[in-house]
Parts: structure tokens; C-alpha cells; sequence
């Protein structure tokens, strides 16, 4: 680390639960972030603030007059270009040091499996509940750690899925593949702008403090906010044995 970085990073190496240590962690960590918008803009601009040394972006949107509300990395100037390539000028200005990876197009396949196999930390800012579940398998079958979040109207939930343990809940053991959700999304319900950023903010918290080893606070919970009262409400996940996905039939 050297005297910049030393500096940048002064606050982080303050903390004994971080310090050096945990900072040089971070810093040559590999972090995917599946979504660059209204979660993935604060959950990358502080992931890329705190030094994760490669930042892997996955969106194959333009961006679109309609998303500034919202999606704080991008601007005015940047509307009709890839999501991944704002996302990237926002975060290179923000701390030149981080690596930025993008990738411009949707990924279900053998390229998300790699991706995700590669990565340290996985944060599913998606809008999209087939993708949800694409990105859930592919962390079930590489064991890689899982920060989920969503929000819609004014309705906000975040949970991690360590799936590096053996006795791990996955998202399907929430929400079964087989559930048919309709494609409700912001674009559809509409969201309350302030949202994204608590809920993306929290996935950014979450993935740091797995970087560095410390307990995930929401591992095995659901934390859901009511933005109109802001209350939040907790509730425990249990692992299924008959999860489609990581159940004992299903390896």
C-alpha cells in the first residue's frame, strides 16, 4: 500500500475490525456486482470507494433519461450509452485504482457460471426474478457468497447468502424457481428514489464485511424496510432439504 492509498483508505485503517489487514483484503478482491442501476449505482460507488481492487459490472441496458431519479452513477450527458460504460466513467473518477470490468449484455449461461466462479463476493442488483435465480444457481454450484437485495414501490429487502458453508440457505430456499412471480419492476410499480440507495448502500456494507471476514450480519436473514414508516422488519431464513437448488437432492 502506498502513501496515497494510505491515505484514501485512512478511516478504514482506523478500524480494528478492518486495518491494514483487511484493507489489503479488499483491495485485492474480486467483487461481481450483476446490475448497474438503481442498487448497483450505490452498491458500486462504494465498493469502488473502499477499495475493492476489481469490479466486475454486468448490465446490458442504455442508459435512459427515465433511470436518473434513481441511478446515481449516471448523467445527463451519458443517456443512450451501455449502463456498464457510465457506470465505469463514474467509477474510475470516483478511485482510479479500481480495476473496472464490464460486460454489456445479459449473462445466464456458461459466461455468468465463469464470472461468478472468478468472483470473491457476488451482489445481485438485478430487477429481474429469472435472473435472480440464474445468478443464485451459479453461486450454489461455485459456493461463492450471495448479497441479494430489491426494491420496489417503497418496499425494500436485503439478505446474504453465504453459500460457502455447507448449511447455507440460497435464495430458492425463499423463493422457489417454480413461483410464478409476474415481471413486476420499477418500470411497471414505480420506486421511491432514496430506496435503492439504503438498500444498494447495505449490499455494499454487507459484501465489504465478507471481503474482510467479518460476520455477515444478514447472513440466513431477510431484512425488509417499509420506506413510508421506515421500519424494518427480520426474519430468519430456513434452509429447505427439498430446495431445488441446494436441497440434499440437488447437490
Amino acid at each position: 500500500m502506498d502513501d496515497s492509498q494510505l491515505l484514501r483508505y485512512a478511516r478504514h485503517l482506523m478500524l480494528d475490525e478492518i486495518g491494514f489487514e483487511g484493507q489489503q483484503k479488499i483491495m485485492s478482491s474480486r467483487v461481481l456486482v450483476v446490475g448497474v442501476g438503481g442498487l448497483g449505482s450505490p452498491a458500486a460507488a462504494y465498493l469502488a470507494a473502499a477499495g475493492v481492487g476489481q469490479l466486475v459490472l454486468v448490465d446490458d441496458d442504455q442508459v435512459d433519461l427515465s433511470n436518473l431519479q434513481r441511478q446515481i452513477l449516471h448523467t445527463t450527458e451519458r443517456i443512450g450509452q451501455p449502463k456498464v460504460e457510465s457506470a465505469r466513467q463514474a467509477l474510475q473518477a470516483l478511485n482510479p485504482d479500481t480495476v473496472i470490468e464490464c460486460h454489456a449484455r445479459r449473462l445466464d449461461g456458461p459466461g455468468l457460471m465463469a464470472l461468478v466462479n472468478d468472483a470473491d463476493v457476488v451482489l445481485d442488483c438485478t430487477d429481474n426474478f429469472l435472473t435472480r435465480h440464474h445468478i443464485n444457481r451459479a453461486c450454489v454450484v461455485h459456493k461463492k457468497p450471495l448479497v441479494s437485495g430489491a426494491a420496489i414501490r417503497f418496499d425494500g429487502q436485503i439478505a446474504v447468502y453465504d453459500l460457502r458453508h455447507e448449511n447455507a440457505t440460497c435464495y430458492a430456499c425463499l423463493f422457489e424457481p417454480s413461483d410464478n412471480l409476474g415481471p413486476d419492476n420499477c418500470a411497471t410499480l414505480g420506486v421511491f428514489a432514496p430506496l435503492v440507495g439504503i438498500i444498494g448502500s447495505m449490499q455494499a456494507a454487507e459484501a465489504l464485511k465478507l471481503l474482510v471476514g467479518m460476520p455477515a450480519g444478514l447472513d440466513g436473514r431477510l431484512l425488509q424496510l417499509d420506506a413510508r414508516t421506515m421500519q424494518w422488519h427480520a426474519m430468519q431464513v430456513q434452509k429447505n432439504p427439498q430446495c431445488p437448488v441446494c436441497g440434499s437432492a440437488h447437490p
